[in-house]
């Protein structure tokens, strides 16, 4: 598939605003940082509604028609993409009640903030899954139809949640301990589900040629492929990056979207940190979740392929 340049944008940023809010959230209602000022709260629930918001903004750039876009809901009990719009929505008055009441009450838990803030960090992963389950119940392209999908989209929208909370933590001064240790968590468990999806994808399981046609005893040939450049399918479908590249990319995935950040949180887990090491962290982090969405498009094969040439998907 040919990677978006407006959808690869739109997941990363709401994701990780997503990743965000339930993490402010969970760990303010759950009582796990007391010392966690108002402002931060506030300065907190922002950024992650305001990186929410670009994300879904920059998403329109990828329709043919964005007046249409309101035509997305209309679909819920079918479509994952109208559920993940009506979701979406669903988070805003519950994220703004639940800063409403941080703003009016202060830190000090009462019902209306923890219904609120409970009722966010449900919104919010039913968002990010259903943004998940859009690609991921695509029986077309073999590399999206798998659990794996959603589960990637959720943790690594908490990872970057986890390198924003850092950043936030250590800009207000607050104790950075337990959050380094819950990201360094978080990390490792995207990390390992990310490469099991790189290594699922590795073994075509899909259809071929000889499946699609029926004809198993010999490999298949087409004798005319129609047109193999210049349409709307071959551009869109029928992308297909250099190994190099996508070689290079995943080791960059691996080693700014994981290693780089780890590394440098882990020498957090004792309460030192300052700015300089949240930024490269969190930018590092940013730099290599966007590489591995670029992938994610990248690598997916869809099997209108097979029409025009290609023996696999």
């Amino acid at each position: 598939m040919h990677p978006a340049l407006s959808v690869i944008i739109f997941t990363v940023s709401s994701g990780a605003g997503y990743g965000l809010l339930m993490l402010l959230i969970g760990l303010h209602i759950f009582g796990f940082l007391p010392d966690m000022s108002e402002n931060e709260l506030l300065t907190g629930g922002i950024i992650g509604l305001g990186l929410v918001t670009f994300g879904l903004m920059s998403s329109t750039f990828h329709l043919a028609n964005p007046k249409n876009a309101w035509r997305a809901f209309s679909r819920f009990r079918t479509s994952w993409l109208s559920r993940e719009g009506l979701f979406a929505v669903l988070v805003y008055p519950f994220a703004l009640l639940y800063l409403f009441g941080i703003w009016n009450s202060g830190v000090e838990l009462n019902a209306f903030i923890q219904v609120t803030g409970f009722i966010t960090i449900v919104l919010s992963l039913l968002t990010v899954f259903s943004t998940g389950m859009i690609y991921g119940c695509l029986k077309t392209i073999r590399q999206w139809n798998s659990a794996l999908t959603p589960a990637n989209y959720i943790l690594l929208g908490l990872a970057l949640g986890a390198m924003l909370l850092v950043a936030l933590r250590v800009s207000f001064n607050g104790e950075v301990g337990l959050v380094a240790s819950l990201t360094l968590v978080v990390l490792d468990i995207a990390l390992i589900a990310k490469a099991i999806y790189y290594f699922w994808i590795r073994r075509v399981t899909g259809p071929t040629m000889n499946t699609a046609t029926g004809f198993t005893r010999a490999n298949v040939r087409l004798l005319d492929v129609g047109h193999t450049a210049g349409t709307f399918l071959t551009e869109e479908f029928g992308y297909i990056p250099a190994q190099g590249t996508v070689t290079l990319f995943k080791v960059l995935v691996f080693v700014l979207g994981f290693i780089v950040p780890g590394v440098i949180v882990f020498g957090m887990t004792g309460g030192d940190a300052t700015s300089a090491m949240a930024w490269v962290a969190l930018v590092s982090a940013f730099l290599g979740i966007g590489l591995e969405r670029w992938l994610f498009f990248a690598e997916a094969r869809h099997v209108v392929n097979l029409y025009h040439g290609a023996q696999n998907t």
